[in-house]
């Protein structure tokens, strides 16, 4: 696809609900992408969100038109591998959203897929293109210990799949994403309270090197709080997701003169972290040098989701025995 570097990227989104709607917004609105249709099983959604955009609504994905380089995948997790798959085949490099699949052996068949087709696959980890993450990311060295709070009211949206793969999915990426190290081990516990699938939950990472990270994720609090904290040995930060407002304290020790405590803000351009990372997409899809969430770091994080998912089932199971 060397004309891409050309010519703006022909882009469709499959998937036009709560979060393709707005893969399909921004698309629409960079130069560097031409919206060539939305694709969604209910033809009425399609159609409102293809009105928007002046593009063809259709009700499959094989009914995209020839001339195509890209696609965003945001169907339900359940249909993802088929839809996948079948974009690879035809030649489409894919970012497709988190979580990857439902399963392990989905994610590896599309994984082996993208490289049969020799095509992009991307997993769409938005919060790794938050400004105020990339920002932290620099300032982070050797993590001793990791804490996140992920917390939002009750909605429809994402309960086809527990708390862990909706919500916690996005904190476990970023954590293994800042630890260079192996899990070695996971605690976690989980709660079902609105849905017949869990709804808040806590897990508790070791890692080989040593560090631990402590995770909540709750899709039923009144409050939505998105937040992690990183402890290193002279230093202590802090971010918030949503505001995009990060802080760090570091311990200065200077001969003769008691320790000190220096705080600092971090500095980050505020910018919707979807907008960066179809951006990235894009430009990785024109064969540029750009920062995507590959394939494998998307089973990395699926995988580890999958691991506390199935520690909360296997408690609960002995709990009821």
């Amino acid at each position: 696809m060397a004309d891409t570097v050309r010519r703006p990227v022909r882009v469709a989104v499959i998937g036009v609900g709560s979060l393709g709607q707005h893969h399909a917004r921004i698309y629409a609105s960079l130069g560097e992408a031409r919206l060539q249709a939305v694709v969604d099983t209910d033809l009425d959604r399609a159609a409102a969100v293809a009105a928007r955009h002046g593009v063809p609504a259709l009700a499959s994905h094989r009914d995209l038109p020839r001339e195509l380089d890209a696609v965003s995948v945001a169907v339900p997790t359940s249909a993802h591998a088929p839809v996948v798959e079948a974009c690879l085949e035809r030649g489409l490099s894919v970012l497709v959203e988190k979580p990857m699949a439902p399963t392990l052996a989905e994610a590896a068949a599309m994984t082996r897929a993208a490289a049969g087709a020799g095509r992009l696959l991307c997993v769409g980890h938005t919060e790794r293109f938050n400004p105020i993450v990339r920002a932290a990311r620099r300032r982070v060295h050797d993590p001793r210990f990791i804490e996140t709070h992920r917390l939002g009211a009750f909605t429809a949206r994402g309960t086809d799949v527990d708390v862990v793969l909706d919500l916690m999915i996005h904190d476990l990426d970023v954590i293994l994403s800042l630890v260079p190290s192996t899990v070695a081990s996971i605690d976690s516990v989980g709660v079902h309270a609105l849905t017949d699938r869990v709804d808040i939950a806590n897990a508790r990472l070791r890692f080989e090197n040593g560090c631990v990270a402590n995770v909540t994720a709750s899709r039923i609090s009144s409050e939505r709080v998105r937040k992690l904290r990183v402890f290193e040995s002279d230093s202590y930060l802090s971010i918030d997701y949503a505001r995009q407002e990060g802080m760090i304290y570091t311990l200065r020790r200077s001969p003769g003169a008691p320790p000190e405590i220096v705080r600092e803000a971090i500095g980050a351009e505020n910018e919707e972290p979807l907008l960066a990372e179809l951006r990235d997409f894009l430009r990785h899809v024109r064969g540029e040098d750009a920062p995507v969430v590959t394939a494998e770091e998307g089973m990395r994080a699926l995988e580890t989701a999958l691991r506390v998912v199935e520690q909360i089932a296997s408690s609960g199971r002995q709990a009821g025995s």
